[in-house]
C-alpha cells in the first residue's frame, strides 16, 4: 500500500466553492496524510526538515490548491523553495526523492473552454503547470497529469462538486491501492476526464 501526503493550501478557505469539499472527501481516507499548510504555518515559517521527515514517511506527494495567476499559493512556492534543498532532493546525493509519484490537484476560476491554445489563457492548465513538470523530473519524481476542477466560480452549492469529489476519493484510493497505470495518468491531459481510463481493469464499472 502506498502512503499518500496531500499537501492542501487555501489561504481564504472559508470562501473555497472547491477545495473545501475536495478536503473532506480526502480527510477520513486510511493511507492518506492531509494537511492544511496555512493552518501548519501561518506565517509561512515553514520546518524544512519536519517536511523533509514527511516526504521521506510518504510514496505519492500531491499538491492541492486553487491556481493563482497560473501558478500556487505563495505558501507552496515558499515550501518549494526551501524544502526541495540541493543536496537532498536534486543534484549530488539529492536522491530522498526519486521513484516518488506528485501531481497537482488544482480548481479553476474559468471553464475549460478557456484553457486551450484558443482560449483566453493560451495554455492548458498541464502545459501551465510545466515548471512543477520539471521540477518532479529534476527530483527524480514521476510527474502525473493534474486534477483539474474548472469553472470553481459557477459552483453553488454541494451538487455542483459531487461528481469531483467521488472522482478525487476514488483517485486516492487507487494511487493508495496500486491500482492505476502511471504511464497512462502521466500522459493524461486531465485526470478528472480521464479517471476510468488510467484506473485498474478491475475498478472500472
Amino acid at each position: 500500500m502506498r502512503r499518500v501526503l496531500v499537501l492542501f493550501a487555501h489561504p481564504v478557505l472559508e470562501r473555497s466553492r472547491v477545495n473545501r469539499r475536495l478536503v473532506e472527501a480526502a480527510r477520513d481516507l486510511e493511507g492518506v496524510t492531509l494537511r492544511d499548510m496555512y493552518e501548519e504555518y501561518p506565517t509561512l515559517d515553514i520546518d524544512v526538515r519536519r517536511e523533509q521527515e514527511m516526504l521521506l514517511r510518504h510514496d505519492v506527494v500531491v499538491f492541492q490548491h486553487p491556481f493563482y495567476w497560473y501558478s500556487v499559493p505563495a505558501i507552496l512556492k515558499e515550501w518549494q523553495d526551501l524544502v526541495l534543498e540541493h543536496g537532498w532532493a536534486y543534484g549530488a546525493g539529492g536522491t530522498h526523492l526519486r521513484g516518488k509519484v506528485t501531481f497537482n490537484v488544482v480548481s479553476t476560476g474559468g471553464p475549460a473552454s478557456a484553457y486551450r491554445e484558443s482560449g483566453y489563457n493560451r495554455f492548458t492548465v498541464r502545459e501551465l503547470l510545466a515548471p512543477w513538470d520539471q521540477t518532479a523530473h529534476l527530483c527524480g519524481m514521476r510527474f502525473l497529469a493534474p486534477f483539474v476542477v474548472h469553472a470553481s466560480l459557477a459552483v453553488i452549492g454541494e451538487d455542483d462538486v459531487a461528481p469531483a469529489r467521488v472522482k478525487y476519493r476514488r483517485l486516492l484510493e487507487a494511487l493508495r491501492d496500486d491500482r492505476i497505470d502511471l504511464d497512462r495518468a502521466a500522459a493524461a491531459e486531465n485526470l478528472v476526464d480521464s479517471l476510468d481510463h488510467v484506473l485498474a481493469p478491475r475498478e472500472v464499472a
